[in-house]
């Protein structure tokens, strides 16, 4: 049987460890596959000194990759919006299906792309797209199928990980954690997307579509950053048995999907506490199952290309079969998926940590408690710190139970507003994940 023909668009770090496992493990590829996988033509800005590309035709031009006749699929791992999306829907009008790695592509235009592709019969497959070489796609997809998925939760963005993980253990800062990620390549030059969760939030949504069978909606997800965090919040919530980690969290309720991105105490003894440096992993909760976890590397160059590959194998399989009979994108069957609303933030629910300065006058913590309790909010744990000698003023830590946000919203403005309090409480959610 003749090879399939790729043409791989873009030959930075994912194209090329891409390009390289499929040479390197060619003879393996094929026996899964049932018959060789050849990459035919290569679109890249500059050459690549990491891939030996003198026997591959090249090109500048992605657009003209997706026109030639002799590409049976186009893997597209340029990045980025506009043109890539133009890529994959050329690719797709022409009959080729489709691999990408490209979560924010996905996210923003999954839902245009695989209407396009179920009208032309073609494949988009998208698994590299989420926590690099980790599976987790694929398991929603087909290994939990038969489960009602309860919740989603996942350290999904590997530079925020390193961040948090190096606060907590070394007691650093922020800015000065950040710029270690940035001189180590883990963070850009810009890291607005790793740390203000957008990244993790284009993830996120493309979990939740598959989970609950939903479409994907990523203006809805909330995102909130871990650019104020401090090492004090860091070393409060370890005291408490807690870890600080910048969670993403999809679960799904008789009101509503939840869909957000956002720093997260979880209990210490939780194995995805303990995921640390620039790993990634993602709980699952199904009601037959019970709870999973998908652990490993979320990004980097072979094990984002071993997801790549995967795609790839699987399309080939895939290639000769009814289009109606494939696995569908979503999971579910594109007329089957639900209309069930994604929650905006407030009404949310979820146990909260709050940290509040108050000036060391007695009847403070009566105070605040009488806040909480009006407006049906129960303390679970406090703990009162000694007077800062700077500035006089008594760090008061809270653990609550669960509310919605928009009550927690209400309460944090009223203690906000009392005499004692100085400056803004710090809040940040607290999910068990039980």
């Amino acid at each position: 049987m003749k090879p399939v023909k790729v043409g791989i668009c873009g030959l930075g770090t994912v194209g090329s460890g891409t390009f390289n496992v499929l040479k390197r493990n060619a003879e393996e590829i094929a026996r899964r596959a049932g018959r060789g996988i050849e990459v035919a033509q290569i679109a890249q800005r500059r050459p690549n000194p990491q891939c030996d590309t003198d026997s591959t035709p090249i090109t500048a031009d992605v657009l003209a990759v997706a026109d030639n006749p002799e590409i049976d699929v186009v893997v597209e791992l340029i990045g980025g919006y506009t043109l890539a999306r133009e890529l994959v829907l050329r690719a797709i009008a022409n009959g080729k299906h489709v691999v990408t790695a490209n979560k924010a592509l996905i996210a923003v235009h999954g839902n245009e792309i695989f209407a396009k592709a179920r009208e032309q019969g073609v494949i988009v497959a998208f698994e590299a797209s989420v926590a690099g070489g980790i599976p987790v796609i694929k398991a929603l997809r087909e290994g939990l199928a038969a489960n009602r998925i309860n919740w989603v939760a996942g350290i999904i963005n590997g530079t925020g990980n390193f961040i948090l993980s190096e606060m907590r253990e070394k007691g650093r800062t922020f800015p000065d954690v950040l710029a270690e990620a940035q001189a180590l390549g883990y963070a850009e030059a810009d890291p607005t997307f790793d740390v203000e969760g957008i990244d993790a939030a284009h993830k996120l949504t493309i979990l939740a579509s598959i989970a609950f069978g939903i479409p994907l909606q990523f203006d809805k997800a909330y995102t909130e950053g871990i650019t104020r965090l401090t090492t004090a919040d860091v070393g409060y919530a370890e005291a408490l048995g807690y870890r600080i980690k910048h969670l993403g969290v999809a679960r799904s309720t008789d009101q509503g999907i939840e869909l957000r991105v956002h720093p997260t105490l979880i209990p210490a003894d939780r194995l995805i506490a303990n995921v640390n440096g620039v790993m990634n992993a993602v709980m699952v909760n199904g009601d037959a199952v019970g709870s999973t976890l998908f652990y490993g590397a979320g990004a980097g160059q072979e094990p984002t290309a071993s997801a790549v590959v995967a795609d790839l194998v699987d399309v080939v399989r895939a290639m000769t079969s009814d289009p109606e009979n494939r696995v569908p994108h979503l999971a579910f069957q594109p007329d089957a998926l639900s209309d069930h609303p994604v929650l905006s933030i407030e009404a949310c629910e979820s146990a909260y940590y709050l940290r509040i300065q108050a000036k060391d006058h007695p009847g403070v913590l009566a105070q605040v408690a009488s806040i909480l309790s009006a407006r049906g909010i129960n303390i679970e744990s406090i703990m009162q710190k000694e007077a800062e000698e700077h500035d006089g003023l008594v760090p008061m830590i809270l653990l609550t139970h669960r509310v919605t946000e928009r009550h927690m919203v209400e309460a944090i403005t009223a203690l906000e507003a009392l005499d004692d309090v100085v400056g803004d409480v710090v809040r940040i959610r607290v999910e068990h994940l039980n």
